[in-house]
């Protein structure tokens, strides 16, 4: 496929997620089997890795996908938003979860916040086998270790060992697998 073509695909591929694909019914509902197909058809072209059986729920907004990476039988709940993002294998994720890989600039005191621009993306990392649960925040940079447990409504400013369970704000360890 030659590079001009790519780039074209890819842009229709955006304009069908946003302007229909994204507001889907959940895959849940009794009727809406094809739904998850249908994303995942629009959504491959889109991303620099999209696995098997990937589950992308209704209203999800992606940022710079075009560098991002969801591993095989790994899904995003509804609502979420998501920046720079490697997912790996078997991760799920609850709703109206927030990803930040990228903040504003703020160090110039002489200018205000909003003409700064932004800060360069720092990618989050999610091991393979996750639970993040709903409305959970994760910063700029973390890393999720393999096997965790993020609580509901959790902001995670830090990265996150292997097999540790992490609840609250900021995220704190309040267990282990």
């Amino acid at each position: 496929m030659s590079r001009i073509f790519k780039q074209a695909y890819r842009s229709i591929c955006w304009i069908v997620y946003y302007l229909i694909i994204k507001h889907l019914p959940s895959n849940y509902m009794p009727y809406a089997s094809g739904f998850k197909y249908l994303r995942a058809i629009v959504c491959k072209p889109l991303f620099k890795k999209f696995g098997e059986n990937v589950d992308i729920g209704p209203e999800v907004d992606f940022f710079n996908v075009k560098n991002t990476e969801i591993g095989d039988h790994s899904g995003i709940g509804a609502y979420s938003s998501i920046g720079t993002v490697k997912i790996g294998n078997y991760v799920m994720m609850g709703t109206h979860c927030l990803l930040i890989s990228q903040n504003h600039r703020f160090s110039d005191l002489t200018i205000p916040m909003c003409q700064q621009g932004f800060q360069h993306d720092e990618p989050i990392i999610i091991e393979d086998d996750v639970w993040i649960g709903s409305r959970v925040i994760i910063l700029p940079g973390v890393r999720i270790g393999r096997g965790s447990i993020i609580g509901a409504g959790a902001v995670v400013t830090k990265d996150v060992e292997s097999y540790t369970t992490v609840g609250g704000n900021p995220a704190k360890v309040i267990g282990r697998r």
